[in-house]
């Protein structure tokens, strides 16, 4: 027997293969990401994505989903119920929200549909001449650093993960973005931490400090041209923890050149997340949505979408915001969770 949609899922599923197929056509290009080796797609469509399933006047026993995906911004249109769902970078964004350490106002209850892997961590390097070893020291000495960084207008400071994190991280270390330009500083801010602007900056001395999260694309770079990265600990750290950051550290395993580890704070996950009080039957369905679509949902780690590192809370995958109990039951009878 043939099987077939209703005519009206027909041309909604219809619209949503395209919308993704659009990512493949001529408004897109390719990019070579030098520090990883690798084509990039990028494109001239959108990519703050905001999407609403909407029954049709009173359809009987009808479910309206809506999904969006960035930042804090979308976790704010969670938390006000305008969308069912966000997919947010990084993993600490949602645990700051769900807190009510972040940005937004008061604690959020929110819950964990899946973490993605996506490994990173944030990175404050110097260049060597500046003699800096230490935050403490740079305000100490109130060094005017010519320093890469995201936009630090007031609304990515509110609404930016990173931006929101370089500006936590200075204020724990005791001054600010602000201050540094007090003090002569001059900062280049980027749209992203790959920017080519960036990479000719650090190659030709243009700056002389990188604050960012991305740390594969620009941190080798980095290194290779007499950059240093600066150690997130200590008292700093410690209020950063209590924050809901977690401690990590930039990896001498994964970069050249560096003699030993250097504590910092971690960046890493895409985690999915809903509001605490969805119905347990819908985020069930959401990961059998996963589930069934993992072939064709772009990773970060270029690896094949494993149902099992959703919810495993790995160091590319980690979350401190608990899993939904319907995510949990999938998890549990699928055998990806114990």
């Amino acid at each position: 027997m043939k099987q077939r949609y209703n005519s009206a899922i027909q041309r909604a599923k219809g619209l949503l293969e395209i919308a993704s197929a659009l990512y493949e056509t001529s408004l897109s290009h390719q990019t070579t990401r030098a520090a990883e080796h690798v084509l990039q797609t990028d494109s001239r469509l959108g990519y703050y994505l905001k999407l609403s399933l909407l029954p049709r006047g009173k359809q009987e026993n009808c479910i309206s989903l809506s999904f969006a995906a960035d930042s804090f911004r979308e976790i704010k249109l969670l938390a006000e119920g305008k969308v069912s769902l966000a997919w947010i970078n990084p993993s600490a964004a949602v645990t700051l929200s769900h807190r009510g350490t972040g940005p937004l106002r008061g604690r959020i209850p929110l819950r964990t549909i899946a973490v993605f892997p996506s490994w990173d961590v944030m990175g404050f390097a110097v260049h060597e001449s500046t003699g800096i070893t230490s935050l403490t020291q740079l305000k100490r000495e109130r060094f005017p650093v010519r320093l890469s960084t995201g936009a630090g207008t007031r609304l990515e400071l509110k609404e930016s993960p990173p931006m929101f994190t370089v500006s936590a991280v200075l204020k724990a270390a005791g001054f600010t973005l602000a201050e540094i330009r007090s003090w002569g500083g001059k900062i280049q801010a980027v749209s992203r931490p790959s920017h080519p602007d960036r990479r000719a900056a650090i190659e030709n001395g243009a700056v002389n400090a990188v604050f960012d999260e991305g740390i594969k694309s620009w941190g080798q770079s980095a290194l290779d041209h007499g950059f240093r990265f600066l150690p997130i600990d200590g008292p700093i750290l410690k209020r950063l923890k209590a924050m809901g950051y977690r401690a990590s550290v930039v990896p001498k395993s994964r970069f050249k050149g560096m003699a030993r580890d250097v504590p910092t704070i971690d960046f890493s996950g895409w985690p999915m997340v809903v509001r605490a009080d969805m119905p347990d039957e819908i985020a069930y369905a959401l990961c059998e949505a996963i589930e069934a679509r993992k072939k064709s949902i772009p990773t970060d780690n270029f690896k094949t979408l494993n149902m099992a590192h959703l919810c495993a809370n790995s160091a590319e995958a980690p979350y401190d915001v608990g899993l939904h109990p319907g995510a949990r039951r999938f998890y549990r009878e699928r055998g990806y969770l114990a």
